[in-house]
């Protein structure tokens, strides 16, 4: 199994980055929230069965292969990378 979270000089754990994981955690909401509206008001339902689908492989992707390469944490990370980091430990957020 892969290291879940990195190296960081000056922790002594693992650690990941807040602000890519709540990027990440904002896209997931906004197509979840998109598509059932879509499938509450629209009575459109396939949008949903995808977002649902993107939804478990990325979660299964972050806990069984390694956050580096979940999808939503790779443009989470592209979309704070001109930010300072925020380093939390990864067991916690592994945890969680």
């Amino acid at each position: 199994m892969a290291r879940f979270g990195e190296r960081v000089d000056g922790y002594a754990i693992d650690v990941l980055n807040e602000r890519e994981i709540r990027a990440a955690a904002g896209l997931l909401f906004l197509a979840m929230f998109v598509t059932i509206g879509m499938a509450a008001f629209g009575h459109q339902f396939t949008p949903l069965k995808y977002a649902v689908i993107g939804f478990l492989t990325d979660i299964l992707v972050r806990l069984l292969v390694s956050p580096r390469w979940a999808p939503t944490l790779i443009v989470g990370r592209w979309i704070v990378r001109n930010q300072v980091p925020e380093w939390v430990g990864a067991r916690q957020k592994q945890f969680a």
